[in-house]
């Protein structure tokens, strides 16, 4: 034996490296799903699942696109599985085949998840029974995703700057423009540098609902029904989000102020309103209900009940046609629950709350429609 032959020996001796292992196992890149992303379940049956379950497949599933890229000359199977994370909704899962579609080193397809997170998603190239690439992303969930449209009131106007505080941060936020996923902290992505109503509303979800819940935020302050009218810059950028995102389970309408000022009759919010979701479901392919919040109120900026009441009635006539449903009552909001001149003039910190937890009965009621 040769004195490089010895050598090379000792090192692996001392390293504690098998000499049988050729080389490292390579890399798989994974782009599709994203950290912190929670898709949209299906299936779920609320009749079936109970408080004291930890997830499984009576809290819905989803088939989660999985995207990546093999190393130059890697060939073989793909598998996935997913892997519970620390005070995860739901448990791991065995490998299973990842059956994708192919151009090159690239690849993609549906891996089923059951509702729950956050989890780390791993896939694996097997090649003669051996492991020769792998990847993996965390965390990602499957749960609740919620479509945010309106004005100021579900914008970044308000006063405080909430923080999600479930433990594990199971509230993500979509950036749009981005594309990107994040924890739900405010300040949102593009609505604004102030607080919101959605870290609380989240954090109110989570623990009951037991998924992670993500929110997709294109309000904008100052707007009225007219400019969110199909063939507007604002509906273009509703339709946009929704399809980024491809499934969630409500649209939730905060706005009214703006009609308010402008002395929009009733029928004309209605008719607005009606042209609004027909052509967003027409572009989506699917009918999620809108939720609509009564939000009429601003009581530094106006006091006009009759204009209010108007808007309030087309919103409450909306709330008993197909497609739309009830959201909160944020009207009965006022006093220590508003902003004064000397802040954003919108919800104060504890009102931001109090909309959080209205906001929160809405959608609870609308996931448990029809069900005890």
């Amino acid at each position: 034996m040769n004195r490089i032959c010895v050598a090379w020996s000792l090192i692996v001796l001392l390293s504690g490296i098998s000499p049988l292992i050729a080389a490292e196992t390579a890399r798989l890149d994974l782009s599709s799903p994203l950290p912190h992303q929670v898709v949209q379940r299906e299936g779920f049956q609320s009749s079936r699942s109970h408080d004291h379950n930890l997830g499984g497949p009576e809290l819905g599933y989803a088939d989660i696109e999985v995207q990546g890229t093999l190393p130059a000359d890697v060939k073989g199977e793909l598998e996935f599985r997913v892997v519970a994370l620390k005070g995860a909704f739901g448990t791991d899962s065995n490998w299973a085949p990842l059956v994708t579609e192919s151009e090159g080193q690239t690849f993609r397809g549906p891996a089923e998840m059951v509702a729950g997170g956050w989890y780390r998603l791993e896939v694996r190239c097997i090649r003669d029974g051996k492991t020769v690439a792998e990847g993996a992303v965390e965390p990602v969930g499957v749960g609740e995703v919620f479509l945010i449209a309106g004005q100021s009131y579900a914008a970044g106007a308000n006063d405080e700057l909430l923080k999600v505080t479930d433990p594990e941060r199971r509230v993500s936020a979509y950036d749009w423009v981005a594309k990107t996923w994040s924890v739900a902290n405010d300040p949102q992505p593009h609505v604004g540098d102030g607080g919101t109503i959605w870290p609380h509303l989240g954090d109110l979800l989570v623990p009951t609902l037991r998924v992670p819940v993500a929110f997709v935020n294109v309000a904008v302050g100052g707007t009225s029904s007219r400019q969110w009218l199909p063939d507007e810059e604002l509906h273009r950028r509703l339709v946009k989000a929704g399809r980024d995102i491809g499934s969630f389970r409500a649209v939730l309408w905060q706005q009214g102020e703006s009609d308010v000022i402008e002395h929009t009759p009733t029928e004309t919010y209605i008719g607005n309103m009606i042209k609004i979701r027909e052509a967003a479901a027409r572009a989506w392919r699917f009918e999620p209900p809108w939720l609509l919040a009564k939000s009429t109120l601003h009581p530094t900026v106006y006091n006009d009940p009759v204009a209010e009441e108007r808007i309030r009635s087309a919103i409450h006539q909306l709330w008993k046609r197909p497609h739309f449903g009830p959201g909160p009552d944020t009207d009965q909001l006022a006093g220590e629950n508003r902003g004064d001149v000397n802040s954003r003039r919108h919800f104060s910190g504890i009102g931001q709350r109090r909309a959080a937890l209205l906001w929160y009965v809405a959608v609870w009621n609308e996931i448990h429609k029809g069900n005890p």
